[in-house]
């Protein structure tokens, strides 16, 4: 589609659709790609106040085995395989920040399924450039830049008029436009949960020996501090700090930050060299009430935010739209209305207790290791030494990270719909 095309369509009038999603970030355009894919005939329409392009973002998520199935399933895993890195371990300590020997409490190695390691990295650049092209090859109509200036909800449907007068009407409307979610507070939802007075900071860094694919989570007192694959020698870095302590280190040069980086590290990776600007992101645990709402579904950051403990904010959106494009073309080839509110709740039966399940982990285990108390330090430590002698509930513990169940909704074992 060349800009040509997305001038004309801006300049039309009550266009109608059976989906209208706002927010062209990877959930939203997994959505939209999924719904064209195994729904032809279905009229879908993404919405954005950014322009539909590529931005700068040196961060990169841990795609899990689910998470690339479904892009398998979509045709477009292929595509983003080249700049990605396998993760086939994970090795866990628990420290202090001046402590010289981190003794490993808990490693998971090997492979889910056969050939298949539990999780990728890839950037996100890559990711969303993939997605973008595959959307409008599909024929995803796209309103981009551009925002809504009114919504009305109707019993058949909503209305929606952009800035520009565009008219849009869908049977079902979909929020993926992120944390702060104007489609959420519009409808009224309420959410819950609190801020963590801590950051997460981001770059990427080179560094003089190989991490063999083994993801590295070191729990520090102000938070895990996190590395993960990438190809060349290259990491990830998510690191957890008190919010309060942050700006000390966005002022730093990167020399001073790669020291820093040597430091937690204990070295592990030899000489670093940042190849970023550290980005900071404040962090929270915030769950909307309610992920539906009259004609609306909310999916993402839009319905949840966690902590990147266990690096599921991308896998759980992602999950979210394996279970709501599942619901609504099973609702469309059955003949029913699809933003009636009786197909909805099947969308959020679905996914309500894995989403409260992860909530509450990595809730809890925020609040077990972000201190330095010696009675938490023995109990956890202990309690990591238990799984780790214990490969039924390791393994149990890694496929739940790996979205990997057999009874989860198809795109998660990479089967049609």
């Amino acid at each position: 589609m060349d800009s040509g095309d997305l001038r004309s369509k801006k300049l039309a009038k009550n266009l109608q659709f059976d989906v209208l999603i706002v927010g062209a970030g990877p959930v939203g355009l997994t959505l939209a790609l999924a719904l064209k894919q195994f729904a032809p005939g279905m009229r879908v329409a993404i919405n954005d106040v950014r322009p539909l392009e590529v931005p700068r973002d040196e961060r990169s998520s841990a795609l899990a085995l689910g998470v690339t199935s479904v892009f398998e399933a979509l045709g477009v895993w292929d595509q983003m395989i080249d700049e990605a890195e396998p993760i086939k371990g994970m090795k866990i300590t628990d420290s202090d920040q001046a402590d010289i020997h981190r003794p490993l409490f808990l490693q998971f190695e090997g492979d889910v399924k056969p050939g298949k390691p539990f999780a990728h990295m890839v950037p996100n650049r890559v990711t969303l450039k993939v997605l973008i092209e595959a959307a409008k090859e599909s024929g995803v109509e796209v309103f981009a830049p551009n925002k809504a200036a009114r919504f009305e909800f109707k019993t058949s449907g909503v209305d929606v008029v952009l800035e520009d007068g565009t008219g849009l009407s869908a049977a079902l409307m979909v929020g993926a436009d992120g944390a702060r979610s104007a489609l959420r507070e519009m409808a009224k939802i309420d959410t819950f949960g609190h801020d963590y007075k801590q950051s997460g900071i981001v770059t990427t860094f080179a560094h003089e020996f190989d991490h063999d694919q083994i993801a590295y989570e070191h729990f520090l007192p102000a938070g895990p501090f996190a590395t993960l694959p990438l190809p060349n020698k290259r990491s990830s870095l998510v690191w957890t700090e008190r919010t309060q302590d942050v700006q000390q280190y966005l002022d730093m040069d990167l020399a001073k930050v790669a020291l820093e980086i040597e430091k937690r590290m204990g070295s592990s990776f030899g000489k670093v060299t940042v190849e970023a600007p550290l980005q900071a992101f404040p962090l929270r645990l915030q769950i909307a009430k309610s992920f539906i709402g009259d004609r609306l579904a909310l999916i993402g950051d839009a319905a949840h935010v966690v902590h990147p403990i266990a690096g599921q904010g991308m896998n759980l959106g992602i999950k979210d739209v394996a279970a709501l494009a599942e619901v609504v073309i099973l609702a469309m080839r059955h003949g029913e209305d699809i933003g009636h509110e009786a197909v909805l709740e099947r969308y959020e039966k679905w996914r309500r207790m894995d989403i409260g399940l992860m909530a509450v982990a990595t809730d809890g285990l925020n609040k077990l290791f972000s201190n330095n108390l010696p009675p938490l330090r023995v109990i956890r430590d202990v309690g990591l030494g238990v799984v780790d002698r214990l490969p039924i509930l390791k393994n149990a513990f890694i496929g739940h990270a790996a979205a990997a169940q057999s009874n989860g909704p198809r795109l998660l074992s990479g089967r049609p719909i």
